[in-house]
């Protein structure tokens, strides 16, 4: 399906005024980022960029598209005419999914005439929201799991059957070991994991005879949901009954159990005691339940046992939101690139302007980052020595050495073409583990983050004040 109409339509009135004013060949830069971190936390996971390559390879308008703007006699035919034989000729810039990155920075530029780059925007904008969204969510529960492995279950809880695939890959990029759905499974080859309802449970005769079905249709896979009527004094002990009466005898494991209510950490405790008494140390516990990050990380403080967590409501995040936007940043003007600034009563929606990069520092001797600098795409990085300054509050700085710097974006499309190769679900997820690895335990603690640094280079901040003045001026 062509989804170049997903966009907003004041974004068609807009693009209209510019072909009006005979701008068809204005290139205008225009950034995403975002002004804060979702959940209050130290970091967020970049995401999205998968679909968002695919919404600007398939960029293009069908006639029953062009039909259908007719049809809100708010066109003119000539405008009409040229949206027809539209495509995508810019440039993109980007930070690779799986990436941390940190409000105001930023994570995106396209680079392409005013009306490209405008129609692009809400799709673009949807695509980065939704995945950083996710794979933020998801992160951070792996890492309150402690390395417990983390099932995604969330596809009943997205936001329709698309959101929901797309849920889970970006929930395996961010860490969690595999999915319950089925389609993300096969599209993308993550892991398919699952273990029983209580529906098959309630649906049989009796608990045992439930567990004794399922661990005959599924010997090498039985996990019992253990909770449907009491955990200790049916679940466990029926699931033990069902280990010695047919798993062991024909050479099966029994693999383990699952809670998914009641107290977690009290009920898992006791599970454990009586696994552990029936010779089944092995035997793993998986809990569920609506985790989030915070009820993992109280679980874990009352000393619950586990081996491996389900979770899904909190992946799907519906309560949280990224916040990333589309600003106009810059244009040219006879080949010389005129820095663009938007200036509004709230200072937080102020706009760093210019085309820009990112760069990281990394400590050699440790590897971890040591925070990140935004510079105009002109600007020079030294490589001895770099003081960072926080351009909110500017006593705050800190003198580096001894690192290595790295551009943090890459170029995905040149004059329309992409260029940059979509690394797999399985790359992507390595490639954020590795480089969850870069960032210090203050920045990535649950509650009360250590603030990371985001500085911007002098001649960047200087051009930022200088037009922040003039704008008031007027």
């Amino acid at each position: 399906m062509n989804r170049t109409l997903m966009t907003d339509f004041y974004e068609f009135t807009m693009a209209q005024t510019y072909f009006d004013r005979n701008e068809t060949h204005k290139i205008g830069y225009f950034d995403i980022f975002f002004r804060r971190n979702p959940f209050d936390g130290g970091y967020s996971i970049s995401g999205g960029l998968d679909e968002i390559i695919d919404y600007v390879n398939g960029f293009s308008f069908t006639g029953e598209d062009i039909d259908y703007l007719r049809s809100q006699s708010c066109f003119s035919d000539a405008f009409l005419e040229y949206l027809r034989e539209l495509k995508f000729t810019g440039d993109v810039y980007a930070v690779e999914d799986g990436t941390p990155v940190f409000p105001q920075e930023p994570v995106l530029t396209v680079r392409a005439n005013v009306i490209e780059a405008q129609l692009c925007e809400t799709a673009l904008l949807a695509a980065f929201n939704h995945g950083t969204l996710v794979t933020t969510a998801a992160r951070r529960i792996c890492e309150a799991a402690g390395g417990a492995p983390v099932m995604e279950f969330g596809a009943r809880r997205a936001r329709g059957i698309a959101s929901a695939v797309e849920a889970s890959k970006y929930a395996f990029v961010g860490g969690c070991g595999g999915t319950s759905n089925v389609l993300a499974a096969k599209l993308y080859d993550i892991p398919a994991l699952g273990t029983m309802a209580h529906s098959l449970v309630c649906d049989a005769d009796d608990e045992y005879s439930a567990f004794l079905s399922y661990a005959k249709s599924n010997p090498d896979n039985c996990l019992f949901l253990v909770d449907t009527f009491n955990v200790l004094k049916s679940g466990v002990p029926n699931a033990i009954r069902v280990a010695r009466d047919f798993l062991l005898p024909n050479g099966y494991k029994f693999k383990g159990i699952r809670i998914d209510s009641g107290d977690l950490a009290y009920l898992s405790k006791q599970a454990r005691r009586l696994l552990d008494e029936a010779g089944f140390q092995d035997t793993a516990i998986c809990l569920s339940n609506g985790l989030d990050e915070k009820t993992i990380l109280s679980l874990r403080h009352q000393g619950a046992c586990f081996n491996l967590l389900g979770a899904g409501d909190n992946i799907a995040a519906a309560n949280e939101r990224v916040g990333g936007v589309y600003k106009l940043v810059a244009i040219e003007e006879n080949g010389v690139t005129v820095p663009k600034i938007k200036v509004t009563n709230d200072s937080s929606k102020t706009v760093t302007p210019g085309f820009k990069q990112l760069y990281r520092f990394y400590d050699k001797a440790s590897g971890f980052a040591l925070g990140d600098v935004v510079a105009l795409d002109e600007d020079k990085i030294p490589t001895d020595c770099f003081t960072l300054t926080s351009h909110i509050e500017e006593w705050k700085t800190k003198t580096i050495t001894d690192y290595n710097v790295k551009n943090l974006r890459i170029k995905v499309f040149e004059n329309g073409r992409q260029i940059y190769k979509m690394p797999d679900v399985h790359e992507r997820r390595a490639y954020c583990e590795e480089q969850m690895k870069t960032l210090y335990p203050e920045v990535l603690r649950s509650s009360n983050p250590q603030e990371y640094y985001v500085d911007l280079t002098h001649r960047l901040s200087n051009l930022r004040k200088e037009l922040i003045k003039k704008a008031l001026a007027r």
